[in-house]
């Protein structure tokens, strides 16, 4: 997208602001610190790494027995609709549709965008992320009246 606002871009941000309510957490200041993951990737990696520990991710203010399919159901949208592709993303009409049907058989999502994992991959071999740096110097002049 780089930049370009369009429906997809809408499409990714309800998806934002709806795992931000299940978890009860905001994407701007959560960090998973041991894996460099934002709230998007500590989605993501429940989702593909650990099912039953998607209950986790959840506001438990929010969730009991009765609610946790449909919280799941939310939680599975939101990855729908944050995927890195914005062709892998569903316009709002699907979205409204997967909210108000209470049987939707959706499809896989893929990778979200904005994953911090060659952030996390580089901190796994540091040796090989090495590179020269410079340093930086700042003149700084005060002018004083005579």
């Amino acid at each position: 997208m780089e930049g370009q606002f369009s429906e997809k871009s809408d499409v990714f941000s309800f998806g934002v602001l709806l795992l931000e309510i299940l978890s009860g957490r905001r994407n701007t200041s959560f960090y998973l610190d041991e894996q460099f993951l934002n709230l998007l990737g500590y989605a993501w990696r429940l989702w593909t790494d650990d099912r039953d520990g998607m209950v986790n991710f959840i506001n438990p203010l929010i969730v009991d027995a009765d609610t946790q399919p449909v919280i799941l159901k939310f939680m599975h949208m939101g990855l729908l609709c944050v995927q890195e592709s914005t062709k892998d993303r569903p316009n709002m009409s699907a979205v409204v549709s997967m909210l108000e049907s209470e049987i939707v058989d959706l499809p896989a999502p893929n990778q979200p965008a904005f994953l911090n994992s060659l952030m996390a991959s580089n901190m796994e071999s540091p040796q090989q992320s090495q590179k020269a740096s410079s340093v930086n110097s700042v003149t700084i002049s005060i002018i004083q009246a005579r």
